[in-house]
């Protein structure tokens, strides 16, 4: 060994100098310790903060996450209140809790949503519209098929209560105005038959009448024709000459009598004839036989005189709600009733009584 390395041999010196240079060398050596540490303390300290962040940003995901899923939650809820109770307050509330809705998919998902339930609100109103107004016109086949075209767009599951409900409405609403002309029409062909049988029976009572009096103008005109034919008889006794002989009864036009004889001497009268023609409804031949004469007679046809005086009817037309008359008028012609009582029953007024009370009607001689 080289006894210049050994350090015991240095001289004081190159101690000195020797333990500078380790004191050197040994800082050196410190140095790059002491700050490799602290590089590491600081490279700890990054990661730790790096760690922390990430997990910051996983928690305030995490509470977003949960926040979306909290208003998506909401809304669909306040969806289905408005859905079941489509009020103005609910879709309100329901638009409101869309707006804190992030996801852009879902958000367009309600707010298609809400723009479903706003039209079918607007079609529920429209259905219910237009079966009211048939309601109070139920005799309006237009509105009837306004009111059907109307339930039938009623396509929503949420709408099936309310179609239900309108399509009975609508169907008892249609039978009691199909009741309603089926009774018309039924008392229209009563009264006609009515009409037509009071008609034919003061036709009738005017044909007796007449005939009666024509037959008492017969018996009248029968009875002078038979006074005539006497006096015609008795006259053929005599001779020649005429007699005209005039008939105070019936309606007869005119009564001729002729006696004819060649001579009035020794009471022989040749070819005698005594003729009456009378016009009367029944054609009478009396045939007279005075000594060698003939007397005929011949009646017509006599009209008499017609009787139509008959006593003058009146008719009420009436109404009755629940068994008592609210609506009644009289008339002298039955027709003028029977017009009465169809426009009453027809009215808007008495169709909706109708719907909850008793309606009935008809038409009877004062």
């Amino acid at each position: 060994m080289n006894k210049n390395l050994n350090p015991l041999n240095w001289t004081k010196k190159q101690q000195i100098i020797g333990g500078a240079v380790a004191i050197v060398l040994i800082g050196g050596v410190t140095t790059g310790v002491v700050n490799h540490a602290n590089h590491q303390a600081k490279e700890r300290k990054i990661e730790a903060l790096k760690n922390k962040k990430i997990k910051l940003c996983k928690v305030r995901d995490e509470k977003a996450r949960n926040l979306e899923k909290t208003n998506e939650a909401d809304s669909k809820k306040l969806l289905d209140i408005a859905e079941k109770t489509p009020t103005d307050k609910s879709i309100k509330l329901a638009e409101d809790s869309i707006l804190k809705v992030k996801n852009a998919e879902v958000k367009k998902e309600f707010d298609n949503q809400v723009v479903g339930i706003k039209n079918r609100v607007k079609l529920e109103n429209e259905a219910k519209t237009a079966v009211s107004n048939y309601q109070k016109d139920a005799m309006n086949q237009n509105k009837y098929k306004t009111a059907q075209q109307a339930i039938s767009k009623l396509t929503s599951s949420y709408s099936k209560g309310l179609k239900d409900s309108l399509n009975e409405q609508l169907a008892t609403s249609k039978k009691q105005s199909d009741d309603a002309i089926k009774a018309q029409q039924g008392k229209s062909a009563s009264d006609s038959k009515a009409k037509t049988a009071d008609t034919n029976k003061q036709q009738s009572g005017s044909t007796e009448a007449t005939n009666g009096n024509s037959n008492n103008a017969n018996v009248a005109s029968n009875t002078q024709i038979t006074a005539n034919n006497d006096v015609a008889s008795g006259s053929n006794s005599y001779g020649g000459g005429s007699q005209n002989n005039y008939s105070p009864g019936g309606s007869n036009t005119s009564q001729n009598n002729a006696n004819s004889g060649s001579s009035n001497q020794g009471n022989s009268g040749k070819n005698n004839s005594n003729s009456n023609s009378n016009t009367n409804t029944n054609t009478n031949t009396n045939t007279n036989t005075g000594g060698n004469g003939s007397n005929t007679n011949n009646n017509g046809s006599s009209g008499g005189n017609n009787n139509n005086n008959q006593p003058q009817i009146r008719y009420v037309g009436w109404v009755s709600v629940d068994g008592v008359r609210r609506y009644s008028q009289t008339f002298n012609a039955l027709g003028e009733a029977q017009s009465y009582v169809d426009a009453t029953v027809n009215s808007a007024e008495v169709i909706n009584l109708g719907f909850e009370h008793s309606i009935r009607y008809g038409v009877e001689p004062a």
